[in-house]
């Protein structure tokens, strides 16, 4: 009979369990209806808006379903479903030691949250909805909340997130001033029938708002805190979906708000999306830790999206709607990408960390060997990452590349200049991002084990498995279909831009090779996989042919005359990155410091120990001084909150004459 009750009972050995399935489980039915019902309305050029049954006439709870709102909630439903399965498997060990109904909870908070900031019809919605997506990804982040640096983390999101919610705030007053409503509709090209000076504010308001929920330098600092610290499960939603809320924000402001926006907020966007690129690879180089090194490469490829939308402004600016349709496909699309692959690759590492119990890349080593299937899924991964055919990066970063060299011959003035120079810039974030990842999968997967997690670590649960199957799947299908996906975005353009432009990208034998009149040659995906998959099959042929015959002998591996290779001969993360660390000195001022302890004669060290670091640029000559300035500025106003109800009472009176002052003035 004890059995029985502790067996079914409520807070029995089995409750968190059912929280598990149970929440996980509504998460992926949720997410398998949102695919289907995004997937319809993207290709539907008529949007729909519905109400709900409640509220009053200024502050309604009104949804909206166009093109633009479906494409994102299209992404989220797939990275949704994918995570779901993969926390069955991933969720299991946490069963008696964490509150998983309380995880369940706010992950599917998280998801509803996200799906109604991408269709919110007004500003009071969408503010309602941010503010709670804001807080349950608090939550979410915040989980461990026994660490540290897990409670740091959250409050540093969170303190961001409301510095950013307050711009938008800002931002979304002045427009509502100016149409009368808060009603999105009514905000159709308000923004460019501002005046000059209106206009540029409600711009950066905006940017910038919605730039810190992206993670654009130098509004980045809580990504690569906040991201490595969640479960990994959350970090792939956080850095695959999360972060492109300040996308969706971008695009509704920039293409549907404003009609024409000033060529140098095309300009400002542009060098943002480009040192944020850089940077952002640069930084991650440097990274040991494997989930910060993928949250340093979300702010990179956030850069590669605001370089499409910068040049989409610009081009939009100049009477270029053909190209600046190309350029704002190129970046959707890289939208969609990055939280097929960027998920994929933090699901990668969620099962690595799952396995080993360590992020540090210098104790991994040899887990090709113990979790193949992990190992490969991670591979796809890194090579959609690279922007490498014929994976789906490769595409979008393409067309990036194409709007940029169009942009050159299409434009006049300076404006000309910035285009091969952020191409260029492009290509070497490109360059360094394959050099990261190489570093990235080889010292993690490759070689021998450098500790004894590593050694005796094991392949990743089915569920987990399936999760990250379903999204290396993705890299694949939207890599080789990219010609069938692109005609998708001619019904977004259409709302955003007024042209089509998808179709006009694809030919019969493929993608079509851009040189500013979209009629050049033609380069196909399906035919670069097909001469991979023939490349490959050229060595299996040659074993076929004289391999199987001949006699195989087996020796030791050359190991510079010492007694046996260890993980001691192994190249190390330090050591890959340790020549861009030189090239790039002056950016990173890197500082190291090597102790050696003795017992007999300074020729023979007991004990070598070798610490290296890089200055934190950002937080060390930006946020630590405003953060001492904020503390001395409200140490001086604490003299203000005197605890005297007179003076409280005072305060309320002069605030009054001031407001009735200046009602009168206007």
């Amino acid at each position: 009979m004890r059995w029985e009750l502790t067996r079914f009972s409520p807070g029995g050995l089995n409750a968190p369990r059912r929280a598990r399935i149970l929440a996980f489980g509504l998460a992926l039915a949720g997410a398998l209806l949102e695919i289907a019902a995004a997937a319809v309305g993207v290709l539907a050029p008529a949007g729909a808006v519905f109400s709900l049954p409640f509220g009053v006439e200024l502050f309604s709870w009104t949804v909206r379903l166009n093109p633009l709102s479906c494409y994102f909630n299209l992404a989220l439903g797939i990275l949704a479903a994918a995570v779901s399965i993969y926390s069955f498997g991933y969720l299991r060990d946490m069963e008696g030691r964490r509150n998983l109904g309380v995880l369940g909870f706010f992950y599917n908070v998280l998801l509803l949250s996200l799906t109604l900031v991408f269709t919110a019809a007004n500003v009071f919605f969408f503010l309602v909805a941010w503010e709670v997506m804001a807080l349950s990804a608090y939550f979410l982040v915040s989980f461990e909340h026994e660490k540290e640096a897990t409670r740091r983390a959250g409050t540093v999101f969170l303190i961001m997130s409301h510095a950013g919610t307050g711009l938008l705030l800002v931002g979304f007053l002045i427009l509502a001033q100016a149409a009368g409503t808060l009603d999105f509709a009514a905000f159709h090209h308000l923004a460019s029938k501002l005046p000059p000076s209106q206009q540029g504010l409600v711009f950066i308001l905006f940017f910038l708002g919605f730039g810190v929920k992206a993670g654009v330098i130098p509004l980045h600092v809580w990504l690569p805190a906040a991201h490595p610290v969640a479960p990994s499960n959350i970090s792939s939603l956080m850095s695959g979906i999360v972060i492109k809320t300040g996308i969706y924000g971008m695009a509704l402001v920039f293409f549907d708000f404003f009609d024409a926006p000033p060529v140098w907020a095309g300009m400002v966007v542009l060098c943002a999306g480009v040192v944020s690129a850089l940077l952002g690879v640069l930084y991650a180089l440097m990274e040991h830790d494997l989930k910060r090194l993928l949250a340093y490469h979300s702010i990179e490829n956030i850069g590669i999206i605001l370089i499409g939308f910068g040049a989409a402004l610009v081009f939009r600016g100049m009477g270029h709607p053909e190209l600046a349709a190309l350029a704002l496909i190129a970046a959707l699309y890289h939208t969609l990408n990055h939280a097929i692959f960027k998920g994929l690759l933090f699901l990668g590492a969620g099962s690595v960390l799952h396995s080993t119990r360590t992020r540090n890349m210098e104790e991994m080593g040899g887990l090709i060997r113990r979790m193949p299937v992990t190992a490969l899924c991670f591979l796809v991964g890194a090579v959609a990452i690279s922007g490498l055919p014929p994976l789906n990066g490769f595409v979008s970063e393409w067309l990036t590349y194409q709007a940029l060299l169009a942009g050159f011959g299409s434009t006049a003035e300076l404006t000309r200049v910035a285009f091969p120079i952020a191409g260029a810039l492009l290509a070497l974030t490109a360059a360094l991002a394959a050099a990261c990842f190489v570093k990235a999968f080889g010292i993690s997967f490759l070689a021998l084990p450098r500790s004894e997690h590593a050694a005796q670590a094991q392949e990743a649960p089915v569920s987990m498995r399936i999760g990250m199957g379903i999204l290396a799947a993705g890299c694949l299908a939207l890599g080789l279909g990219a010609t069938w996906f692109l005609p998708v975005f001619d019904t977004i353009t259409a709302q955003t831009i007024g042209v089509k432009m998808g179709a006009s990208l694809t030919a019969a034998n493929g993608l079509v090779l851009t040189s500013g009149t979209f009629r050049g040659g033609a380069v196909s995906t399906v035919g670069m996989a097909a001469m991979l998959v023939l490349l490959s099959a050229i060595p299996g042929m040659f074993w076929l042919a004289w391999g199987r015959r001949s006699r195989r002998a087996s020796g030791p591996t050359w190991d510079c005359g010492l007694p046996g290779l260890t993980a001691d001969n192994e190249y190390t993360a330090t050591g890959f990155s340790k020549p861009i660390r030189m090239i790039f000195s002056a950016l990173y001022r890197p500082r190291r410091e090597i102790q050696a302890d003795y017992e007999v004669s300074l020729y023979y060290p007991t004990a070598i120990r070798f610490e290296s670091e890089i200055e934190p640029a950002f937080e060390k000559h930006f946020y630590d001084p405003l953060q001492a300035w904020l503390f001395r500025f409200a140490g001086r106003m604490r003299s203000v909150q005197a605890g005297s109800i007179h003076a409280y009472l005072a305060y309320i009176f002069v605030a009054l004459i001031a407001l009735l002052l200046f009602g009168v003035r206007g």
